[in-house]
């Protein structure tokens, strides 16, 4: 089974403009994509850690950018199946070579895919999923509330929704704060300020729970959203 799923049709909404301007971004980058980001996208590697996916469940990573999140997943819980869309096209292309190198196409598949509006059905032939992982993505995504919506909205009752980010580095030197806030400026990030704000609404709103850190002196932040399961027939 090939690791890619190409399943885009003639959708005027595609994001054509996206796929292009990612595409341009990351043409040359992804080729030291993985050896750079290691130093300064901070916990990543907890996210992974705190997934802890049951036997045969199923995780989706929203703008798996490389696959090196997935890769990493997949090896540490071989008994569960994972999933990734992104955007761009470039990134997908060295996420598939890195999924095949590690021997893991029968285990992880990718798509080509909108983060605020994809089907999984069509894509993955999947509708739901019990896990739903948002790395690094949400802070370059300018409609990113969508994003959460469209994630919770496709998580099984009893799922979880993981998501780390560049947080507001409250605890960082004001001069280092403002310095990496002007360094991300020039690559289109943007740290989601309200990022906490948003996962509580969503909590309150969907009868969540809500667990919510901002490590590293703030500079990152990460939030794992519980949903209630279905509750059972008598």
């Amino acid at each position: 089974m090939s690791a890619y799923t190409r399943d885009i049709g003639t959708d005027s909404s595609w994001p054509v403009e996206a796929t292009r301007r990612m595409n341009r971004m990351y043409r040359r980058q992804r080729h030291i994509y993985d050896g750079t980001r290691r130093y300064y996208l901070l916990g990543r590697d907890q996210m992974i850690s705190g997934l802890r996916p049951d036997a045969g469940a199923s995780v989706l990573e929203i703008g798996c950018g490389t696959g090196r999140n997935l890769v990493l997943a997949a090896r540490l819980y071989p008994d569960a199946r994972f999933f990734g869309i992104d955007v761009s096209t470039e990134m997908l292309t060295s996420a598939i070579a890195a999924i095949a190198r590690a021997g893991l196409t029968s285990q992880v598949r990718v798509a080509h895919g909108d983060a605020t509006a994809f089907d999984p059905k069509r894509l993955f032939g999947i509708p739901e999923f019990d896990h739903v992982m948002i790395s690094y993505s949400l802070s370059m995504i300018p409609d990113w509330r969508r994003v959460l919506g469209a994630a919770a909205a496709r998580l099984k009752p009893g799922g979880r929704l993981h998501v780390v980010d560049f947080g507001r580095q409250e605890r960082l030197p004001a001069i280092a704060r403002t310095l990496l806030r002007q360094w991300l400026a020039m690559f289109d990030v943007t740290p989601r300020d309200g990022l906490e704000h948003e996962l509580s609404a969503m909590a309150d709103g969907g009868g969540a729970k809500l667990r919510f850190e901002r490590p590293f002196r703030g500079y990152a932040q990460y939030g794992v959203l519980t949903f209630l399961p279905e509750p059972r027939t008598p």
